[in-house]
């Protein structure tokens, strides 16, 4: 049995417990694969300037991404990578980045979208706790995205305003500079989901969202990309082609073990990153 059928099992096993636990598996390697593999080892980075308050200054010569940015906003609490970062919770978010950023999977992690089989499963959470985290990283830029623009709700962790966001950049009504939110005390940035749109996927499937995830690219090290729930829509068929990875993330004694069948079997299994269980003990 694989690893991923045993996580699976337990998904439907397992009941809702009070401690978080976040686990990553991911699926074998197609053998044809000749992407070039990364160091599985952590990532020196060279020093960089922190102040009194834990801020990490520039490095020397780096261009800062664009943006407004903002200080002193609340975050919800539910964001442990920095109200608690000394949890358990934490940690496994702590090991979660270190699997994506620095495992030996053979894919690329520039652009890596997060989706889950059904509304409720916890990926948003996970998006902006793993944001948090990975921008802890010395001179890491953290750009999250949300790309639900059916229920947007990234913007109510990071206590943030919806609007401007990425549905006014994708309908000319704004730029990327304008409407992504640089927070100060974090090192990350936010770009929203905007007014919710009349035709999400069109959006989402057009050559703006594609030039649009592009630019980011080209500003951050990493963008993480919050994506509606794959079923029944088609949004995350649309935006699969256009980013590196995917991670899926389910929860433990609710999410359906068909429907976690059913979400896998809709995405490309070379960009498939692995599979984030919550809520297990």
């Amino acid at each position: 049995m694989s690893r991923i059928q045993q996580i699976l099992d337990k998904a439907e096993r397992d009941g809702a417990v009070q401690r978080l636990r976040v686990v990553i598996e991911a699926p074998p390697a197609p053998s044809t694969d000749t992407t070039v593999r990364p160091p599985a080892g952590p990532i020196v980075a060279d020093p960089v300037a922190v102040d009194a308050a834990g801020r990490r200054s520039p490095a020397p010569g780096a261009t800062a991404p664009a943006g407004r940015s903002v200080a002193g906003v609340r975050l919800d609490r539910r964001l442990v990578a920095t109200g608690a970062a000394k949890s358990a919770a934490a940690e496994q978010y702590r090991a979660l980045r270190t699997r994506i950023l620095h495992g030996d999977t053979g894919m690329a992690v520039n652009v890596v979208l997060v989706t889950s089989p059904s509304d409720g499963d916890g990926k948003t959470l996970t998006v902006a706790n793993l944001g948090l985290t990975m921008a802890q990283e010395f001179q890491r830029r953290v750009c999250v995205v949300d790309a639900n623009m059916r229920q947007p709700q990234l913007h109510r962790l990071f206590g943030l305003a919806d609007s401007p966001g990425l549905s006014d950049v994708l309908l000319g009504r704004t730029t990327i500079a304008e409407a992504c939110v640089s927070l100060e005390d974090h090192s990350i940035t936010v770009l929203t989901s905007g007014p919710v749109p009349i035709y999400p996927a069109e959006l989402l499937g057009s050559i703006i969202m594609r030039r649009t995830l592009e630019q980011l690219r080209t500003r951050f090290d990493t963008v993480i990309v919050d994506a509606p729930a794959a079923l029944p829509l088609a949004d995350v068929g649309i935006l699969t082609s256009v980013v590196d990875s995917v991670v899926v993330v389910v929860r433990a004694g609710v999410t359906p073990k068909p429907a976690i069948h059913d979400t896998m079997s809709t995405l490309d299994p070379g960009k498939v990153l692995g599979i984030v269980l919550n809520d297990a003990t």
